[in-house]
C-alpha cells in the first residue's frame, strides 16, 4: 500500500473528524485526530487573553509539530484531522488580527513556525471542507458540545475568511476543495464514495479534480438534467 499523508482541513463544526473516521474505515488508512492535551496556559488565557495568547499558541504549536512529525514517520497511508498550518494561518493569525497577539510576539511565533516547517515534509494532499456559516452553526448545534455554545456567527465568518486566504495562498501541496454545504457524507454513503474517489484522483496526479454539479446531483439520486 502506497504511503499517503492527507490532511482534512476546515472550520469549526464542518465535520473534519467525522470525515477522517469514515474515510479511514473505507480506505483502510490510519486516522490521526487532534491531540487531546491539556494546555496548561488555557485558564490563564481565558482570564487575560492578551497576556497569555502567545504562551498558549506556542504550546499548541509544539504539540501540532510533534504530531506532524509522527504522522510523517508513520509507515502507511494516514489521514489527519486539522493541521499545523491551520493553527498558524487561521487561529494564531486570528488572535493577531484581534489584537490579542502583539506584533513582536506574532513575529516570533511566525519565525518559529516557518523554521520548523523547513524540517518537516509537507502532506501529499489537503482536503479543504468549505462550508457557509449557516451550515457550520447547524452542525455545531447538532453535535451539542457545551463549550461550543458561545461560538458566534461573526467568529465563524472571521475564521472562514482566514481559511479562504490561507487556501488561496497555500502551495506546499495540492488542495482538493470539498463543497461541504452540498455534501452530507454522514447521511449519504454516495457522498462519501464521491469524496473518496476525488481524493484518489488527486493523489494519482490528475490536475483538474473538482466536484461538478451533475456528480453531486447523481450522488443525491437525482437526474443530472434537473
Amino acid at each position: 500500500m502506497a504511503k499517503h499523508f492527507v490532511v482534512v482541513a476546515g472550520n469549526i463544526g464542518v465535520g473534519k473528524s467525522t470525515l477522517v473516521r469514515l474515510l479511514a474505515e473505507r480506505l483502510g488508512w490510519a486516522p490521526f485526530y487532534e491531540p487531546e492535551v491539556e494546555n496548561p496556559y488555557l485558564a490563564d488565557f481565558y482570564a487575560d487573553m492578551a497576556a497569555w495568547a502567545f504562551h498558549s499558541q506556542i504550546f499548541f504549536l509544539a504539540h501540532r509539530l510533534r504530531l506532524h512529525r509522527a504522522i510523517a514517520l508513520h509507515p502507511g497511508p494516514v489521514l489527519q484531522d486539522r493541521s499545523v498550518y491551520e493553527d498558524a494561518e487561521v487561529f494564531a493569525r486570528n488572535l493577531y488580527v484581534q489584537g490579542l497577539l502583539d506584533e513582536r510576539d506574532y513575529r516570533t511565533y511566525r519565525a518559529l513556525y516557518e523554521t520548523a516547517l523547513t524540517f518537516l515534509p509537507a502532506p501529499d494532499l489537503v482536503v479543504y471542507l468549505r462550508a457557509s456559516v449557516p451550515t457550520l452553526l447547524r452542525r455545531i448545534a447538532r453535535r451539542g458540545r457545551a463549550y461550543e455554545r458561545r461560538i458566534t456567527a461573526a467568529y465563524l465568518a472571521q475564521l472562514n475568511a482566514l481559511y479562504e486566504t490561507w487556501i488561496a495562498n497555500f502551495t506546499a501541496c495540492p488542495v482538493l476543495t470539498v463543497p461541504a454545504d452540498d455534501l452530507d457524507y454522514v447521511a449519504q454513503p454516495a457522498h462519501l464514495r464521491l469524496i473518496a474517489r476525488k481524493i484518489q484522483d488527486k493523489l494519482a496526479g490528475k490536475e483538474e479534480v473538482v466536484f461538478r454539479a451533475e456528480e453531486i446531483a447523481a450522488a443525491n439520486g437525482q437526474s443530472p438534467n434537473l
